[in-house]
């Protein structure tokens, strides 16, 4: 049986891949981004999602799209559900019947 490799989150992508080799502490970007701290910890740390707001910000500040940072979470977010909850729900759902075509 394979081993699922541990997900990354969208906080670890903006502190491994951004912060750390920017060497931007998490008040320097809140502070620069104009948001409270502890939304920076959050968000590092795994709690919090990134948003359409925060993504508009983080693009802004870092050059990038808001795009890219809204599409980091939304994998994670898929990748969770999937790995989570789709294995007790999917055989309750069913599947949309096309009716045939007459001839």
């Amino acid at each position: 049986m394979h081993q699922l490799l541990d997900l990354v989150t969208p906080g670890e992508v903006l502190e491994e891949e951004f912060m750390k080799p920017l060497n931007i502490s998490q008040n320097r970007l809140a502070r620069d981004i104009d948001v409270p701290p502890s939304r920076i910890h959050a968000i590092v740390h795994g709690r919090r999602s990134i948003t359409a707001d925060m993504a508009l910000r983080l693009g802004k500040y870092f050059q990038t799209s808001a795009q890219m940072w809204i599409n980091l979470q939304s994998h994670y977010d898929l990748e969770v559900a999937e790995r989570n909850e789709w294995s007790h729900i999917k055989h309750r759902i069913r599947t949309m019947e096309v009716a045939s075509k007459a001839s």
